[in-house]
């Protein structure tokens, strides 16, 4: 699909043709909000603007910055604190997850040191950023009853092991003959688990009969057991029936690879926005969730170049969905350092971000001259600004690589700012995150202070 002219995004959005780029800096300048202090209350204030949503989405410009993870942070808990948001959804793994929402919900008793987000890129979400959030929600909900505490979950797909591990180990447990029909379908996937990218191969080019339909069945017995009331419909089985979800969308999506980035990005999309919505169905009428992410995933991506060759996110989807009644929060840096590899499985490095472009979005907030900001567009009063945010620039997406020497053809894509996001927070020079070791052993070891830490 062919990028869309300024002529039709302004015929598209009812807006004047060929607006004027300078007449941005002065309106970023008028209505950028100077932020507070991140430890302070009011910074957390200024987001109170929020509280009548039922999804508040936070992106990040990239997965390796301190300076978004803490304002993320202080922003949910705001929104927790004063306005009853009770689901803290993350662009990570289910069953990693788990275990810290098992520990920030009280139903782990003490800190542990194991496998959790030991898959690359560890520093995404192994960080101490993270461990502090979970410190605080730990002791938040510590302070109201169990049906009240504030869950955290992930929302990806890649956990095609430790689902499947998940699904069995809940089996055992409950149904040891539902266990033992489970094995013999997961077998299916069990000599690929390392590395499900090589099913997707092998199935792909014909090498390999799929194993889509046995999964299909699994995740059918478990929702079938349920509902003839053999399994009870309790947390634990809420887990693994999304552990087997999961297995179905990873089998899917390393199937998806070898189709072309479209079709594998899409599913991964779908299955975040499917477990979004099952996480708000289980809650009841009264969830609330903020979720983070990049903003790849939860800008509006029908306003962006992903879109119009073919892409959508969680972002577009939610608002599809649940229209006004989601937020969606980008986050923008000019410059600093950040967390991220040159390439996929390579090391943690520290590097230099390249000042923004000038013909991006990030350098007009730049120019606006104000070094951090929140400037909102979704007061129907505010259509001038609306107006001059809703043309195509560049916009920077740094994902766990960055790669500086390539960044315009890596790391720029177009997109029209007033219709990707509702808000946008802009941090001008930012700071890495810090990343926390890898326990020597994969198996469980003697507790001590580490991820995510006793009290």
């Amino acid at each position: 699909m062919n990028t869309p002219s300024q002529d039709m995004l302004d015929s598209l959005y009812g807006l004047p043709a060929h607006i004027d780029q300078a007449a941005i800096t002065p309106l970023l300048r008028q209505y950028a909000e100077p932020l507070p202090e991140l430890d302070s209350s009011a910074f957390g204030e200024m987001f109170d603007r929020y509280a009548d949503a039922r999804v508040v989405m936070i992106g990040e410009a990239s997965h390796g910055t301190s300076d978004f993870y803490q304002a993320r942070a202080a922003i949910t808990r705001r929104l927790i604190e004063q306005h009853g948001f009770n689901i803290v959804a993350v662009e990570a793994d289910w069953p990693d997850a788990s275990h810290v929402d098992r520990y920030v919900r009280g139903l782990a008793h003490s800190a542990w040191k194991r496998h959790i987000f030991s898959r690359f890129p560890t520093w995404m979400w192994r960080n101490t950023e993270v461990k502090g959030f979970a410190h605080w929600l730990h002791q938040f909900n510590h302070q109201h009853a169990p049906q009240r505490r504030v869950e955290f979950r992930g929302l990806d797909v890649y956990s095609l092991r430790n689902s499947i591990h998940e699904v069995l180990s809940y089996l055992d447990r409950v149904d040891p003959q539902l266990a033992r029909e489970a094995r013999r379908r997961y077998g299916c996937l069990t000599p690929w688990q390392d590395d499900p990218a090589l099913y997707g191969h092998f199935v792909e080019r014909g090498g390999l009969m799929p194993c889509e339909q046995p999964v299909v069945e699994q995740l059918n017995t478990l929702l079938t057991e349920q509902l003839a009331g053999l399994i009870k419909d309790d947390e634990a089985f809420f887990d693994a029936t999304q552990n087997a979800r999961v297995v179905l969308a990873a089998e899917q999506y390393y199937r998806a690879i070898y189709r072309g980035s479209t079709a594998s990005w899409n599913l991964r999309d779908r299955h975040m926005f499917d477990t979004l919505r099952a996480l708000l169905e289980h809650r009841g009428p009264q969830a609330k969730a903020v979720v983070w992410a990049h903003n790849s995933h939860i800008g509006n991506a029908a306003a962006t170049e992903m879109g119009w060759k073919g892409q959508f996110n969680i972002g577009q989807l939610c608002r599809s969905a649940f229209g006004r009644e989601v937020v969606l929060i980008g986050m923008g840096t000019d410059r600093g350092q950040v967390a991220a590899a040159d390439d996929w499985d390579g090391d943690l490095l520290i590097k230099d971000i390249r000042p923004s472009r000038p013909d991006s979005w990030e350098y007009q907030f730049l120019k606006a001259g104000v070094a951090a900001s929140l400037t909102d567009w979704r007061d129907p009063q505010r259509k001038e600004l609306r107006r001059a945010l809703s043309k195509p620039l560049l916009e920077r997406a740094i994902g766990v690589i960055y790669r500086p020497e390539s960044e315009r053809g890596s790391h720029y894509f177009e997109a029209v700012l007033a219709e990707q996001f509702d808000a946008m927070i802009w941090i001008e020079q930012t700071k890495p995150v810090k990343a926390l070791p890898l326990p020597k052993s994969q198996e469980l070891e003697p507790e001590d202070e580490t991820f995510p830490f006793g009290v």
